[in-house]
């Protein structure tokens, strides 16, 4: 049997990147990565060059959720890229004749925050709460009307905060603050954070290549290891080799200064608890993390460092 192609939008990205990479050193696919302007999520792309001879796409490409949305009308940006460019690529792969469409979503879907001891999971009910996760719900249900008309297969990731060598955005600042040893008023929380790391994610997408029990279904992305924030601050200290100076201010405090500066939604985000259960991986896919919690921020915070250098 011949390698198959696989084709991976998003490559130039923080997700896309790490799983070509993993593809190229199994040996056992041909990677297709088209560039940026080949593969625009649009309406009007024409995607039958790329998809020629594709067994599987992995869909890694998308609008992101920032901080401060500009956009006008940001939910209708977010659909027109997330939804409307997610399906017109969905729709042209089953006509092309791709056995499995794997789309890398969000925890978003499911929400903003867990209750305690009630971790989501991955058949829970969505409840979306901001327009990239409702235009991620919106394309993972276009995708399964598809699958259903065309016999396309189906997988759908969810991760929650993915980190990794080349991490950007809140997990770098976290980095470049505990290395500057700035003192963080996150000494007493006891919120409870799921991430997982990208080697974490990529194994999960790579099973997904080709497990049978994958179609068709709905996984959750996380490390298996759950820890507050102020547990994880000083883990990367350790990674790092300087310790994490954090000062214990009790919540209630950091909710009430949120309020005052008009951060409730930052408030939300560093405070509140977000679990997942990711026991379906492992009972449908016998999938668990290869990479611990403490082995994925040593990694990270090698890369860190060596990038200082």
């Amino acid at each position: 049997m011949g390698r198959r192609t696989i084709l991976v939008t998003g490559a130039s990205g923080f997700v896309g990147g790490a799983l070509c990479r993993q593809l190229g050193t199994l040996g056992t696919f041909n990677v297709r990565a088209p560039s940026r302007r080949d593969a625009e999520l649009a309406a009007t792309t024409d995607w039958a060059p790329v998809l020629a001879g594709v067994d599987t796409v992995v869909h890694a490409a998308a609008r992101v959720h920032v901080m401060q949305e500009n956009a006008n009308d940001s939910q209708a940006e977010f659909r027109r890229v997330n939804v409307d460019g997610t399906l017109v690529l969905a729709r042209q792969a089953a006509a092309a004749g791709v056995r499995r469409f794997i789309f890398i979503s969000s925890i978003k879907v499911n929400g903003e925050l867990s209750q305690p001891g009630q971790p989501l999971r991955a058949d829970d009910t969505p409840a979306p709460q901001d327009a990239y996760g409702v235009s991620k719900h919106e394309a993972e249900q276009g995708l399964q009307l598809l699958a259903a008309a065309t016999g396309m297969e189906v997988v759908v990731i969810r991760p929650v905060l993915v980190y990794g060598p080349g991490v950007k955005a809140n997990f770098l600042s976290m980095l470049r603050w505990v290395q500057r040893g700035v003192p963080l008023p996150l000494g007493a929380l006891p919120n409870r954070r799921s991430l997982v790391f990208v080697g974490n994610l990529v194994d999960l997408v790579v099973t997904c290549l080709d497990h049978p029990q994958a179609a068709n279904q709905v996984f959750l992305a996380s490390d298996g290891q759950d820890v507050t924030l102020s547990q994880l601050l000083r883990a990367i200290g350790q990674a790092l080799g300087r310790p994490a100076r954090l000062l214990p201010v009790p919540p209630v405090l950091l909710h009430m200064a949120a309020r005052v500066l008009g951060r409730s939604d930052l408030a939300q985000r560093l405070l509140g608890s977000l679990q997942v259960d990711i026991g379906k991986n492992h009972q449908l896919l016998g999938w668990t993390p290869p990479f611990t919690l403490e082995q994925g921020l040593n990694l990270t915070a090698r890369a860190f460092l060596d990038a200082q250098n």
